[in-house]
């Protein structure tokens, strides 16, 4: 069996995490507040205006699932297991040192997870509203919004004021910008970097704490890929099949289905997660009159399978398949993850739309279907 050679960052992806875990201690010790937090709909200006420090919980590991279904059904999305097991085993020192966790009901067993998750730590649940249309779902989520800042003014003793919140907003569009830059590079024909590399980079930055840090981790990242490339280093085949990612999130499957597709001749040229694109070119208007409603509107605006309608998605990522020339889509659905399993249908009716090669995968964080997956990826990336 062939040996696949991962690229740099993503050691360095790993090493982060391990040094995540000390500097998170000293971090705490010397001071810091620290939020945990799951979800693209949680506020991070207001957190960046109380001075506070947010960590993605987001569980990416097979590891704590067997025990995490000591308390939770088997038959419950892997990511959510895996994110409740790493506190119940208090093997997460994230969610050991962190003040409190902010949870969103995106999805029933998320919720009744964040009910559990409470008993073991502090979690504080924004309800957001279920469709974006409704006249008064913007409404709905102010107020949600402006309860989370009374909650941040009273737990840490802060006043988060407007100007506060515009500095905030200004700093989390910059490193939009940039994590979106680092996209755009695989537009280019070939691309800029490996799949792998692309997905190691934007998981490594949720080891920096600070908008700061994570903003000079992605600019770093750019400044370097754009070097490489004047000097004439071409990192991926142009025979690579170019591929765009959509679905569930995809940190839990950089090696099962990244590294599967590169080793099979392809490359994704698109990460249309929920931490991707989509979701990182939606800026906050910084002279908005006010800004909290304008943080508010931003958020509400993303588009995940929770919501009814979603067509904001399907459309979104008709765009994508076009700007990034994406020779066919595979859609990553996360076992027992029922809103995107049942999206599915409309996202493969849209590549039939548009004449592109569509395969969905459903999968979990284990390696039992790893076989199976490589065998599948490998037959639709030779189909291309």
């Amino acid at each position: 069996m062939k040996i696949l050679e991962l690229p740099k960052s993503f050691d360095e992806f790993v090493d982060a995490r391990k040094a995540g875990f000390i500097r998170v201690k000293d971090y705490v010790q010397n001071g810091g507040h620290l939020v945990g937090m799951f979800c693209s709909y949680t506020p991070l200006e207001l957190f960046d205006a109380a001075g506070v420090a947010v960590v993605g919980l987001c569980g990416t590991s097979n590891e704590p699932i067997e025990d995490a279904e000591k308390v939770l059904p088997k038959n419950l999305c892997p990511l959510i297991k895996s994110s409740y097991g790493f506190a119940y085993t208090d093997k997460c020192p994230y969610t050991y040192f962190c003040d409190f966790i902010v949870g969103e009901t995106t999805c029933d067993g998320k919720k009744k997870m964040f009910e559990l998750l409470n008993e073991i730590k502090e979690t504080y649940v924004l309800h957001l509203p279920q469709s974006q249309q409704r006249a008064y779902a913007k409404d709905i989520w102010y107020e949600e919004i402006r309860l989370l800042k009374e909650k941040l003014e009273e737990k840490y003793g802060v006043e988060i004021t407007d100007e506060k919140l515009r500095e905030a907003a200004r700093k989390r569009n910059e490193m939009r910008k940039y994590m979106c830059e680092l996209y755009s590079l695989q537009g280019t024909v070939p691309p800029a970097l490996k799949s792998t590399e692309v997905m190691a980079t934007l998981a490594q930055g949720m080891f920096n704490f600070g908008v700061e840090a994570q903003t000079a981790s992605y600019k770093a990242k750019v400044d370097s890929v754009k070097a490489a490339i004047a000097r004439g280093e071409q990192a991926v085949s142009p025979d690579a099949k170019r591929i765009l990612l959509t679905g569930c999130p995809s940190t839990g499957v950089i090696q099962k289905v990244g590294a599967t597709i590169e080793k099979n001749g392809g490359v994704i040229v698109c990460l249309d997660d929920c931490g991707g694109e989509r979701t990182q070119k939606m800026l906050v208007d910084e002279d908005a009159p006010d800004i909290l409603r304008a943080i508010s509107d931003r958020y509400l605006e993303i588009h995940c399978s929770v919501m009814t309608t979603n067509e904001g998605r399907i459309e979104n990522t008709r765009e994508m398949v076009k700007k990034y020339k994406a020779e066919g889509v595979v859609e990553m659905v996360l076992q027992a993850c029922h809103t995107f399993n049942v999206e599915s249908t409309l996202m493969q009716k849209m590549c039939q739309e548009e004449g592109i090669p569509y395969m969905k995968l459903e999968t979990d964080y284990s390696t039992s279907d790893s076989g199976q997956i490589e065998t599948r990826l490998a037959a639709f990336i030779e189909m291309l």
